[in-house]
Order: structure tokens, then C-alpha cells, then sequence
């Protein structure tokens, strides 16, 4: 953008509309608004912790897998889930350079409570049924949310999402692999999937966040949407969701945990039963099944690496 530094303040932001509006790409050297770096730092940062606390849940599962192969496939999903956090937060960390803060401080910032990770993974995972299902339906979710984001206007989120999406498909697959294993057994093997559903569901339709306002007292006003970010609202993939997994469920002999949910024919969408957004709330607030076990977890893993981002910052200061 040349000649930017010679514009008012007004001027430049006008300028930046433009550009996004135009479908041209915003780069991390480029002028941004304040509110516009905020935002992608808040959604990036979040995505990126999200990933690694992701990857926890089935981490659990690597030494309890039924056979050699599924350890393997869970090993494999949780080195990709730990990787996308890591590239994610390499993308925030750009982002956070004008502002003082480093990557560090978004580790700090999840530890101290001041960064939310996802609903999801606040939950437990006791069954084999559960693994199954965070690949299924859980990746599933996250790929809905994810390629709506493919044409984001911050260029080096885009770019990181595509290479994303098409592992998170992989992952969605190996998931589904699980669940048409446990469909195609024992009656005990059926019942597993049905019990994780059971008890995944809320978590499942909290996972997009709310989509009336009123319900949790947030703002109407869509930055991200604004700002060409994202395309969609919480409700529109939502309801993409329910489209694409709600007749696989009951495909395979399953039910959903909502006996009022249907699809009306004359508002052409889903109607179902609204999740206890107040517990939404509790939950990213840290104060889910699990939140406190997995945090400590990353916490020992950061006390226990400090010894490498010290060995790693004395060698950088010797280049």
C-alpha cells in the first residue's frame, strides 16, 4: 500500500475496507486497524490453543486403543492436532509483534484463564465411543467452522486453514472408520456410540456458540463477520451441521438425544432444543468436567520445556 504513512488515520481505514472488500488479501506487514488485529490475534490464538488442548482428550486413548493399527491412527491425529496449533500459533505470533506481546504470553494468557480453548475440550473421554466420536463428529464440527473461514481476509490465516482443512478430513475419516467399526459389532460395541452421543450432544451444538445474543448478553455486532473474516453466522453452520450429520446418525440405527428436533419444511432449517448456554458459559470459563486436568497438563509441559525457550533464546541472541 504505498503511501500509506502519509494518510489520516481515516483514510487509511477507508483504504483497508476497500481492499477487503475488493477480495484482495490483508498480510502481516500490511496497515490494520487496531480492532481488526485484535480480533484476528483473540480467533487465532484461540484456534491455535484449541488445536494442542484438542489433541489431549485423545491422547488419552494412544495407550488404550483396542489394537496396534488404532494406536497408530490416534498417534498419528494427535502429532497432526499438535502441529495445526503449532503453525496457528506461528500465524498469531506475527500478528502480536506491534503490540509487545510474544508467543509466549499466549501460553501465559491460557494458563492465568484470560485465553478461552473450545467447549469440546473441556469434556471427558471414557469410552472408545468417545475417541470414535471426536473424530467424527467433533472434526466434523470443526471442518464446517473452519472452511468458512477458507477465504478469510487475513492472508496467512487463509493460507494455514487450507492446509488444515485437508488433514482435518483425514482425521474426520479416521473417526468415522471407528464409529462404522463399533456400528457393525456387538450390540455392547452400538451401545457405545449411542452413550458418547448422549452425552456429546450439548457440548456439539455449543461448539458453533450461541446464536441469539440475548442469550448469553454478547454483542450483535459481528466483527469477524465484518471484516470478511468468516462468512457464516454461528446459527448458519450450525445448522450445516445438522444437515450433514443428523440423517448419518440415524442412519445407523442411532437416535438423537432431542425428541423435539425436526426439520420444518417451511423455515428450510432445523429445529431443536437450545443448549444451557449459562453452562456454556461455566465451561470455557474453566470449570468444565475436565478443564482443570487438562490445563494442568500444559502447564507441567510448559514448566517442564522452559529449559529449551531459554536454550533456543540465548542461541538466538549469539546469531
Amino acid at each position: 500500500m504505498s503511501g500509506i504513512e502519509t494518510l489520516t488515520l481515516e483514510e487509511k481505514h477507508k483504504k483497508f475496507i476497500e481492499r477487503i472488500e475488493a477480495g484482495e488479501k490483508i498480510e502481516a506487514d500490511d496497515w490494520m486497524p487496531d480492532e481488526y488485529r485484535n480480533v484476528l490475534i483473540k480467533l487465532i490464538s484461540m484456534h491455535g490453543i484449541s488445536e494442542i488442548m484438542g489433541a489431549l482428550p485423545e491422547k488419552e486413548w494412544v495407550p488404550k486403543a483396542p489394537t496396534l493399527k488404532r494406536k497408530l491412527g490416534i498417534m498419528a491425529k494427535v502429532q497432526d492436532e499438535m502441529g495445526h496449533g503449532q503453525l496457528l500459533l506461528r500465524v498469531a505470533e506475527d500478528l502480536l509483534k506491534p503490540t509487545g506481546k510474544t508467543r509466549g504470553d499466549i501460553l501465559e494468557d491460557l494458563l492465568s484463564g484470560d485465553l478461552k480453548f473450545h467447549n469440546v475440550f473441556h469434556m471427558e473421554a471414557p469410552t472408545w465411543g468417545d475417541a470414535g466420536l471426536i473424530g467424527w463428529l467433533v472434526d466434523g464440527a470443526a471442518i464446517i467452522t473452519q472452511t468458512n473461514m477458507l477465504d478469510a481476509s487475513y492472508g496467512p490465516y487463509a493460507r494455514a486453514l487450507k492446509r488444515i482443512c485437508a488433514e482435518e478430513v483425514f482425521h474426520a475419516q479416521h473417526g468415522e472408520a471407528i464409529i462404522m467399526a463399533l456400528a457393525e459389532g456387538t450390540p455392547e460395541q452400538k451401545d457405545l456410540i449411542q452413550d458418547s452421543i448422549n452425552r456429546w450432544w450439548e457440548a456439539l451444538l455449543m461448539f458453533f456458540g450461541p446464536g441469539d445474543a440475548t442469550a448469553t448478553g454478547t454483542s450483535k455486532q459481528d466483527v469477524t463477520a465484518r471484516y470478511r473474516i468468516r462468512s457464516k453466522s454461528n446459527e448458519e453452520l450450525r445448522q450445516d451441521f445438522f444437515t450433514k450429520y443428523v440423517p448419518r446418525i440415524l442412519s445407523l440405527g442411532l437416535t438423537i438425544p432431542d425428541s423435539t428436533m425436526h426439520f420444518d419444511n417451511v423455515q428450510k432449517m432445523w429445529v431443536y432444543q437450545q443448549p444451557d448456554w449459562k453452562k456454556f458459559k461455566e465451561i470455557i470459563q474453566n470449570r468444565g468436567p475436565k478443564s482443570k486436568d487438562r490445563l494442568r497438563l500444559r502447564e507441567l509441559a510448559y514448566e517442564n520445556n522452559a529449559w529449551v525457550r531459554e536454550a533456543l533464546s540465548k542461541k538466538s541472541d549469539n546469531v
